[in-house]
């Protein structure tokens, strides 16, 4: 009798589905068709672990990149301005030592400079 090992793979990031499978260099979902790159030996070997800015589906941030935004944020003392969903963002700067969780700088076409949190921002 032969048994077969089946791979963990972690669920997919858009719609939590289970049923990951690997393609190649990428974790696919066969569900919503999404891919996103896994956690390797590879991006480790681009950076320091502790230096690493990931945006909200893992992928590596750097300076320059263009990134969308994920979650409508509120501006603060805006009068109710908010950036929403899918508004894109060209240019990131990444900062360090915030102190406040901000770690990239962004300029927003029609809402200006803001500091965004790299968790709400996807890597186009």
């Amino acid at each position: 009798m032969t048994e077969t090992v089946e791979a963990e793979f972690p669920p997919c990031p858009e719609c939590q589905s289970e049923y990951t499978y690997e393609s190649g260099a990428l974790l696919t979902c066969p569900m919503c068709g999404h891919e996103w790159a896994t956690a390797t030996a590879d991006a480790a070997d681009e950076a320091p672990e502790d230096d690493v800015i990931r945006d909200a589906v893992g992928n590596i941030l750097a300076d320059g990149d263009d990134v969308t935004i994920m979650k409508t944020v509120k501006i603060a003392g805006g009068g109710g301005a908010a950036v929403k969903i899918g508004t894109k963002v060209r240019g990131i700067r990444l900062t360090t030592d915030s102190g406040n969780g901000h770690d990239i700088d962004a300029k927003i076409p029609g809402v200006g400079k803001l500091q965004l949190k790299s968790s709400i921002v996807k890597k186009i």
